[in-house]
C-alpha cells in the first residue's frame, strides 16, 4: 500500500513537473520589437508604465539612431550592423544607377536588389538552423539571396498594433518544434500620431498609453507561458515639431531647371541635371539660413554618410524643425517629422532589454543603433560578425554568459 501510494505521488510530481523541466531546457526566444519614432523623453511623460516595468527588470539606454533619422534606413541598420551607407538602404526614397528610372520609396520595395548590400539577422537565424518569423518589420518580407523568414508578412497599415502583438503571441504558443527562436514585431501607432498630430499633443499621448498596454499583453503573455524570452525594444528615431512658417521652398534657392529632388523634407536628396552640376552647385552650397547643403562627399565625417553610390550627389539637411520642399503634399504638411542630424535631442530613440540573459543593470551610456545587430547575435547564440559597423560592448557587463 505504501509503495503504491509514493508511485502514485512520484506519478503526479512527474506530471506536473514535467512541463515545467521542459520549458526549463528550451532555449530562450528572442523577441525584438521596433516602436517606430518613440523619442527617448516619451519614456519621461509618465504614459507608460509597462516600458518601465520591463526597463526596471533589465536595461535601458538612449539609442542613437545613424543619419538619416528616417524609418527604411534605421531597421536596417539595427537588422545588419551596417550604417545605411554600407546597408545600402541609404533613405526612404533613393535611386540606383543600374536600376534606371526606378525609385525605391517605402512602398514600392519588393525589389531584392535593393536589399542585397547587407544580410539581415533573420537570414544570419535561418542559416544557422533557428527558425524566424517577422511581422511587418521593414525589409523582412523581402528575400535576401533566396532567404526569408520561415514566417513573414508584408506590411499592411490596416493591421492594428492589438492584433500584431496578438499574433506573436499565437506564435509563443507554439510547441517548441515550431515556435520562432526569433521574431521581429514592428508597430507604428506612435510614428503615425507623431507625423499627424505632432509629438507634444493628445493624441501622442493617447498612443504612448496604446503602446504600452500592447507591451503589458506581450509581457504577461511571456510569463503566463513560462517561457524563457529575451525581449528587446527600440525604435528607429525620435519625431519633431514642423510647420508652414518652416518650409524652405528649393525652387527659390535652386533653378528647377537644374535639378531633381529625390525626397524632401528634413533632408533633401538632390540630383543634377545633366550638364548642370556647376549650376546647382553656385545655388546650393552658399550659406542658406535653416538648411546645411554639401556635397555628399563634404558631408561631416559624424555621419558616416555619403560613399554609397545611391547617395544623392548634394544632400541639403535642414535645421530641426525645418523641411526643404518643392510642393506640398496632397494632404497638405503634417504636423511632425524626422530625419534630422542623428545627435539632434529630438531624433533620439529608446532602447530596452529584459529576459534570462540579461542582468537588470538598469540604465547604461547611450550608444549607437549598429550596436543592436551583434547583441541580437549574442542572445541567438551565434558566433561573432566580424566587419560590421556593430560592436556589443555596451552590453558586456549586462550579458549573462
Amino acid at each position: 500500500m505504501i509503495l503504491s501510494l509514493r508511485v502514485a505521488l512520484l506519478a503526479l510530481f512527474a506530471l506536473f513537473a514535467a512541463p515545467v523541466l521542459a520549458q526549463d531546457a528550451q532555449p530562450p526566444v528572442t523577441i525584438l520589437v521596433s516602436i517606430d519614432a518613440f523619442r527617448a523623453d516619451y519614456l519621461d511623460r509618465g504614459l507608460t508604465p509597462n516600458l518601465r516595468a520591463l526597463a526596471a527588470n533589465g536595461i535601458q539606454a538612449t539609442l542613437r539612431p545613424s543619419f538619416p533619422t528616417k524609418t527604411f534606413p534605421n531597421h536596417y541598420t539595427m537588422a545588419t550592423g551596417l550604417r545605411p551607407d554600407r546597408n545600402g538602404i541609404v533613405s526612404n526614397k533613393m535611386e540606383d544607377a543600374a536600376r534606371p528610372g526606378i525609385l525605391f520609396t517605402t512602398k514600392a520595395a519588393d525589389d531584392p536588389f535593393w536589399w542585397d548590400q547587407a544580410e539581415p539577422i533573420w537570414v544570419a537565424a535561418e542559416k544557422a538552423g533557428l527558425r524566424s518569423a517577422t511581422l511587418f518589420y521593414p525589409g523582412s518580407w523581402v528575400a535576401y539571396r533566396g532567404t526569408l523568414p520561415h514566417e513573414f508578412s508584408r506590411y499592411d497599415e490596416a493591421v492594428k498594433d492589438e492584433q500584431r502583438v496578438t499574433t506573436v503571441i499565437d506564435w509563443l504558443h507554439r510547441p517548441a518544434a515550431t515556435r520562432p527562436r526569433f521574431i521581429a514585431l514592428y508597430l507604428d501607432t506612435i510614428d503615425h500620431a507623431g507625423h499627424k498630430a505632432g509629438p507634444d499633443t493628445p493624441e501622442l499621448n493617447a498612443a504612448l498609453g496604446a503602446i504600452d498596454a500592447q507591451i503589458a499583453r506581450l509581457r504577461a503573455a511571456i510569463a503566463a507561458l513560462g517561457l524563457p524570452a529575451n525581449v528587446v525594444i527600440v525604435s528607429d528615431h525620435g519625431m519633431a515639431a514642423i510647420a508652414p512658417e518652416r518650409i524652405l521652398w528649393l525652387h527659390d534657392i535652386a533653378d528647377p531647371a537644374d535639378y531633381r529632388l529625390i525626397e524632401d523634407g528634413s533632408v533633401a536628396m538632390i540630383a543634377p541635371r545633366p550638364g548642370r552640376d556647376k549650376a546647382l552647385a553656385a545655388s546650393l552650397l552658399r550659406p542658406h539660413p535653416h538648411m546645411d547643403c554639401r556635397r555628399k562627399t563634404h558631408l561631416p565625417a559624424r555621419y558616416h554618410y555619403g560613399r554609397n553610390p545611391r547617395v544623392t550627389p548634394f544632400v541639403c539637411v535642414a535645421q530641426v524643425g525645418w523641411v526643404v520642399m518643392d510642393v506640398l503634399p496632397k494632404w497638405g504638411l503634417d504636423k511632425g517629422t524626422h530625419g534630422y542630424d542623428n545627435r539632434a535631442p529630438e531624433m533620439q530613440g529608446i532602447f530596452l532589454a529584459e529576459g534570462p540573459a540579461i542582468r537588470p543593470l538598469g540604465m547604461l551610456p547611450p550608444f549607437d543603433n549598429v550596436d543592436v545587430y551583434p547583441l541580437l547575435r549574442d542572445l541567438l547564440g551565434l558566433p561573432p560578425k566580424y566587419g560590421i559597423d556593430g560592436t556589443d560592448a555596451p552590453f558586456r557587463r549586462a550579458l549573462s554568459r
